[in-house]
């Protein structure tokens, strides 16, 4: 895939009203690669993955995989590498999303019934197989560094899976055991794209490491801003019904705060198995008390602070500006 002079990058300016603007071309060869990248020649596997990508999700990753890339400096002749690294991300996030759905036995994903739902276990387990080896075909061509890292990132999160299987429906979770959960299995795939986006962008060491603190803290703050919308809704938002943590014993930053400012939440979710439609109903109504919502925005506002303040080494420019704005964005819909 060759760029043409003519399709140089936006210049950089102080503001950045639309995150994506700035990267726009980036993302549309994203989109064009990534849909070639799912046929199969085996038609149900092009079906199951077009249904779960093709036009699906917010390419969050991409985005930000993107823009790191080129607020640490990458240049448009190494642009095709940031590209295919996003392509990577995004395909093993997908696969996750296949494979967990099994795991939960999930039947809705972004609003509609789950490639679980609709196809079974069978064809969905092999779809996420192959949507991550698509991801490695793509990451062999890099440095065997690079390889490391997403490698590094899948294995935070099968071992982040297992480990939030062991607390499903358990009372006694702590912040800490959840902080330990999102750490890899949704912030693992962010701290990755700001290492590898920094890398190939040129940055030097310091820089690379800070930017894979920043996909830390940034996966961090997302995945506690989706927890507080899991309890608050509204569900034409989320995709799903609302408190489906709780249905699920998945222990997230509501809960795990209901869990300390409210004992009598323990009682309710009882450990070893899921809480009856009672307690289910006294339990959300727990988590969703101002109080406790209060104190998990706090909680993610202190994720957005250390993203923030890790940003500031980054030298100003409208790619910097977009990932401040992409952040501000995202905390906002808990606003």
């Amino acid at each position: 895939m060759k760029l043409m002079k003519a399709d140089a990058p936006p210049k950089a300016s102080a503001e950045c009203s639309e995150p994506a603007a700035v990267v726009r071309r980036e993302l549309t060869l994203v989109e064009s690669k990534l849909t070639r990248l799912l046929e199969s020649r085996e038609p149900i596997i092009t079906e199951i993955c077009r249904y779960l990508i093709d036009g699906a999700g917010k390419r969050l990753r991409p985005l930000f995989i993107l823009l790191i890339y080129r607020a640490c400096g990458g240049v448009e002749a190494n642009v095709e590498d940031a590209v295919d690294a996003a392509i990577a991300l995004e395909l093993i996030h997908s696969a996750t999303l296949l494979h967990d759905d099994i795991i939960d036995g999930g039947m809705l994903r972004r609003g509609k019934p789950s490639a679980f739902a609709r196809y079974g276990v069978a064809a969905s387990l092999v779809a996420g197989d192959f949507l991550f080896c698509r991801a490695f075909e793509l990451c062999g061509r890099f440095d065997e560094r690079l390889v490391r890292t997403a490698a590094g990132a899948c294995i935070q999160l099968t071992e982040g899976e297992v480990m939030e299987g062991r607390l499903r429906h358990q009372a006694h979770g702590s912040f800490d055991d959840y902080l330990a959960v999102i750490s890899q299995k949704t912030a693992s795939l962010f701290a990755a794209g700001g290492r590898v986006a920094a890398d190939l962008a040129g940055a030097n060491a310091v820089t690379i490491e800070t930017m894979e603190r920043f996909g830390l803290a940034v996966g961090r703050a997302f995945q506690m801003v989706d927890d507080i919308l899991d309890v608050t809704g509204p569900e034409e938002l989320i995709g799903k019904p609302v408190g489906s943590d709780l249905r699920e014993g998945v222990l997230s930053l509501p809960i795990v705060i209901g869990l300390q400012e409210r004992p009598e939440l323990k009682s309710m979710l009882r450990d070893g198995g899921p809480p009856d439609e009672a307690a289910l109903a006294s339990a959300l109504a727990i988590v969703r008390e101002p109080q406790v919502i209060r104190s998990a925005r706090a909680k993610a506002s202190e994720q957005v602070a250390i993203a923030a303040g890790l940003l500031c080494s980054v030298a100003d420019s409208a790619y910097k500006a977009a990932i401040a704005e992409l952040l501000a964005a995202q905390t906002e819909r808990v606003s």
